[in-house]
């Protein structure tokens, strides 16, 4: 249960949940007003926010005697 827990408190789940539902939404409604370019460009912002939320937690969680300290 603790990783169900963890994965809906995620803030990389939930930027992937949204860049979906966006790509989704456009596909089934085709006239939603957002364009190619502009659901483009809000999933590369999406991608971005879920790359750097990574490596700031994989940094965080990195051993203090690390020898890139």
């Amino acid at each position: 249960m603790t990783k169900i827990k963890r994965l809906l408190s995620s803030r990389k789940f939930w930027a992937a949940v949204v860049g979906l539902l966006l790509v989704i939404l456009k596909a089934w409604q085709p006239d939603f007003p957002l364009g190619e370019e502009e659901l483009t460009s809000l999933i590369y912002v999406l991608v971005a926010y879920i790359l750097g939320t990574g490596i700031e937690d994989g940094l965080s969680r990195r051993h203090p005697s690390s020898p890139l300290d």
